[in-house]
């Protein structure tokens, strides 16, 4: 698929059907998340894949968007290892793994899987089920499936902003 063609096709499955995500597809959906850029090349994310019944049951307990997704990918990222801006008011780790998110998303579609960047969530909730260490903070769940015959996107998917509200030039 051409780059330009994966950006148009990806949407917001909320519908998947049984099959498990080939393992070839999630190796390339891990790499594209591997390889995106990050601030002074930090890559302080860190992706948590889930697929077993007990972690799927986790997901369903804390958020209503897993939509029968086979796999989630929870997005974190190292609150002590991010690039901070001067001033000290911000860093970095949010959008290092936004951008990570992202590139697995576009990466899923190119492979045929669908995808949903889930934000409804508790981050606190998620970390304290996980078990996961204080100096994480949860960013994204993604869900990953091949998605059912009838999926498609919401009918929001096509409602865009011209160019012309979303961009200036200075």
């Amino acid at each position: 698929m051409e780059f330009d063609d994966a950006i148009v096709r990806r949407y917001a499955c909320r519908k998947y059907d049984a099959r498990q995500v080939a393992q070839s597809d999630l190796d390339a959906i891990l790499e594209a998340g591997r390889l995106a850029p990050t601030s002074t090349d930090q890559q302080e994310q860190h992706v948590y894949v889930i697929r077993s019944a007990d972690g799927l049951a986790k997901v369903d307990e804390l958020s209503e968007c897993r939509y029968g997704a086979p796999t989630v990918l929870m997005v974190t990222y190292d609150t002590t290892d991010v690039y901070e801006y001067p001033g000290g008011r911000y860093d970095s780790g949010v959008e290092d793994a936004s951008i990570a998110t992202t590139q697995m998303m576009l990466a899923a579609t190119n492979r045929g899987v669908g995808s949903c960047w889930v934000n409804v969530f508790d981050p606190d909730k998620v970390k304290t089920a996980f078990g996961l260490e204080d100096k994480e903070r949860v960013v994204a769940m993604l869900d990953l499936g091949y998605p059912a015959a009838d999926a498609g996107p919401s009918a929001k998917h096509s409602r865009r902003k011209p160019v012309d509200e979303l961009v200036t030039y200075l």
